[in-house]
């Protein structure tokens, strides 16, 4: 299996670390390449303190006109963080982690860590850094199955 993750918000982080994890579960061989802001879900003090968009978002309990007031940004992360702690739910951190131990390999896209000037060591231990669409492209062709989340 052969994952893309390009965004790096709290709702977005999920989506690709518990497909992932679920399955190498099943025994799949996963990959997850990391580009543009889907870096900050391996990056350890990015990921503990993603941002929750309140704007753009049909789903969230505000009207886009309110959620684009100063500070609703943090108003609709904390509303999220606390759903999070209340529902015992595992924090990016630590999906993260049970997946690297899980033998999924997260591929941090080396085109963007210089773009945005990431410094490889505050990845993730187990992180792969040095990895290009090459290489994510060559995973995709591979896989049984791919997505881009």
């Amino acid at each position: 299996m052969a994952l893309i993750a390009t965004k790096g918000t709290l709702d977005m982080a999920y989506p690709p670390l518990i497909l992932a994890s679920t399955a190498a579960a099943f025994g799949y061989e996963v990959t997850v390449f990391h580009t543009f802001w889907g870096l900050d879900i391996l990056h350890e003090e990015h990921s503990a303190d993603l941002k929750l968009s309140s704007v753009g978002n049909p789903n969230m309990p505000v009207p886009n006109v309110v959620g684009a007031l100063p500070g609703m940004d943090r108003v609709t992360t904390r509303m999220m963080e606390r759903r999070i702690d209340d529902n015992d739910t595992a924090t990016v951190g630590e999906l993260v982690e049970t997946a690297l131990e899980m033998g999924v390999e997260f591929q941090a896209c080396q085109m963007t860590i210089d773009l945005l000037d990431y410094d490889e060591d505050d990845f993730f231990d187990g992180v792969t850094t040095g990895v290009g669409a090459a290489t994510a492209v060559q995973d995709m062709a591979e896989a049984d199955i791919q997505l881009l989340v």
